[in-house]
């Protein structure tokens, strides 16, 4: 740590004893300062005086009270102007009191605002030069009366300048402050979303193949003993969705890996392009379902792509675990405009999770939604079955309704 910082520090922590040493220097000088003997015509004598006991006392009484400039600034500043004053009536030859106050005046500009500075400037400027002027011995044109004028000014400037780098300096830490809080504040909010949209994606991923690997397997154990070709088929249905399942498992996780992990999977997220497949796990499990598309083969954004196709999966995984054993799904895909509408429906008498439930399918779902500010609609049909129709806008809308640049 050099010099200066560690004079800096010190000064911070003892603030009185460095006002006790600041008043002490100011102290020696005007006594110092007391011994020239003023302007006499064209020439200076520098010869040895002995300063007045009053004009002795006033310079000590003034240096004194810059000791407490700190805690009273505005006191401090009015004992010393009044001082100032007293000495520049009666002293003759006068003695630089008027430093203190230049002092007390400097210690108000640094610690008050601006218009205070001003007025607090203006007044002790006025108060100080017109009572020299005025009352004092010498005449109104002497250089002591404008060197007084001159002080007073230069004590309020450089105490409002030195305000002024105190303020820009904290601007910019808070603004580093705040821009760090920010930077965390938006690393934090990312790693929750990202947990998020992990968990979401483990849960479709899960309840689908599971769904119908608990259907396949409840048949092949059904039907072992009197239909083994039945029941073989439903065992590698077991195995197909099982290994479809580890599968999306694999290239979910492996998000989590670390650098020096090895690279996960980079099989390209599912879409709607692998509906029939999708459906025909569904079919294979007992599940009636019809398709229509309407999309005009358009291809569409990663992030609705996938969206789609985990709606579609997760609302005929549901179907599948509530509806009944004898219902019948219907998907649609259809392009409206700017959006994509997907519905699923069904005629099953099962009751499906509710969004205030304990299930997380539905809420998966809304979610992706939302994060595409599209729309969802879920509820049960009249006559029995339940609908889920979700509007999904082709491209990304901003807050204000408009495409990002």
């Amino acid at each position: 740590m050099s010099t200066l910082a560690r004079a800096r520090c010190q000064a911070k922590a003892h603030p009185l004893a460095m006002d006790a040493v600041l008043a002490t220097a100011v102290l020696v000088c005007m006594v110092a300062g007391s011994f020239v003997e003023p302007r006499h015509r064209d020439s200076v004598s520098w010869a040895l005086r002995t300063p007045d006991p009053l004009s002795l006392l006033l310079m000590t009484l003034g240096a004194a009270a810059l000791v407490f400039r700190r805690r009273a600034p505005m006191t401090v500043l009015a004992l010393t102007g009044a001082l100032s004053v007293i000495e520049s009536v009666t002293g003759d030859p006068r003695a630089p009191v008027a430093m203190s106050a230049v002092i007390a005046l400097y210690t108000v500009a640094s610690t008050t605002d601006r218009p205070t500075t001003w007025r607090v400037g203006l007044l002790t400027m006025t108060v100080l030069t017109g009572a020299a002027m005025a009352a004092g011995p010498l005449p109104w044109y002497a250089q002591e009366n404008l060197g007084i004028f001159a002080w007073t000014g230069i004590g309020a400037t450089a105490g409002d300048a030195v305000r002024s780098r105190r303020a820009f300096v904290q601007a910019i830490r808070e603004r580093a402050e705040k821009a760090e809080r920010t930077r965390e504040e938006e690393a934090r909010r990312r790693v929750a979303e990202e947990r998020l949209r992990i968990a979401r994606d483990l849960h479709d991923v899960v309840a689908h193949h599971i769904a119908l690997v608990n259907v396949q397997a409840g048949v092949a154990a059904h039907v072992m003993d009197k239909r083994p070709d039945q029941a073989k088929e439903a065992l590698a249905h077991v195995r197909e969705a099982s290994r479809s399942a580890l599968n999306e498992l694999r290239a979910t996780v492996g998000l989590l890996r670390q650098s020096g992990d090895p690279e996960a999977p980079t099989e390209p997220a599912p879409g709607l392009d692998r509906l029939d497949e999708l459906t025909g796990t569904f079919r294979s499990a007992g599940l009636h379902i019809e398709v229509a598309r309407a999309d005009q083969g358009s291809s569409l954004p990663a992030a609705v792509d996938l969206a789609a196709y985990r709606i579609i999966q997760e609302a005929l995984t549901n179907v599948q675990k509530h509806a009944g054993p004898q219902a019948k799904a219907e998907v649609s895909v259809v392009r409206v405009g700017p959006n994509v509408e997907i519905t699923v429906l069904d005629d099953g008498s099962g009751e499906h999770e509710t969004q205030d439930g304990g299930g997380h399918g539905l809420l998966g779902m809304r979610e992706r939604v939302t994060a595409l500010r599209g729309t969802l609609t879920t509820g049960p049909r009249y006559g029995g079955g339940f609908r889920v129709h979700a509007i999904l806008p082709v491209k990304n809308r901003t807050p204000t309704g408009e495409d990002p640049a």
